[in-house]
């Protein structure tokens, strides 16, 4: 992979009810600062932020895809995940020579794909697209809580802890809900 075009390629959102499930695809220099990147899940919320503004600035391309909850809906959750990274891969401004995708699976792309199982932990280009994808989705569901403001997207950005489940179990479902998902378990 020496002196190839890199791009990592991650999604978040896989587990929450409610919202979309966004991927980032990102392209690394080769002077990048990895010492800034892990796992998205293994930071804290000001330094992803801190890390996806060096990303923003300093990659040589990144591009974020989203699904919609109708979309989940209608598909799948895993279809709905690869494609949100075929249209990553396809909003990027540059044709990477390989794609290196956190898991199992790739997306249906007419580029050079490799799942990696466990990516996010050590492939600097993962790392930096698990960080895009998962502050992105994160502002996403911030700003949807301000017009859904009773359920608290703000604070649990739709996964199912104890208080999303209370506040679906108090209010009902609202129009980002995945209505495929097993919304509604007693409290």
């Amino acid at each position: 992979m020496l002196n190839e075009l890199v791009c990592g390629v991650d999604e978040a959102g896989r587990g929450p009810l409610a919202g979309p499930v966004t991927a980032a695809a990102v392209v690394l220099p080769a002077k990048f600062p990895v010492q800034c990147l892990r796992d998205s899940k293994q930071m804290c919320e000001n330094l992803r932020k801190q890390a996806a503004s060096v990303i923003k600035k300093q990659a040589t391309a990144w591009a974020v895809g989203w699904t919609w909850p109708e979309e989940i809906d209608k598909y799948n959750i895993h279809f709905a995940v690869l494609l949100a990274m075929e249209r990553a891969l396809t909003a990027l401004s540059v044709t990477p020579d390989i794609v290196l995708v956190d898991g199992k699976f790739t997306p249906r792309v007419k580029l050079r794909c490799r799942a990696v199982v466990k990516g996010d932990t050590y492939i600097p280009a993962i790392q930096a697209a698990s960080i895009i994808a998962k502050t992105g989705r994160d502002l996403w569901m911030e700003r949807y809580a301000r017009i859904e403001s009773r359920y608290l997207f703000e604070k649990h950005k739709g996964y199912p802890t104890a208080e999303h489940r209370q506040k679906l179990f108090h209010f009902g479902i609202c129009p980002i809900h995945r209505k495929s998902f097993k919304l509604q378990n007693k409290v």
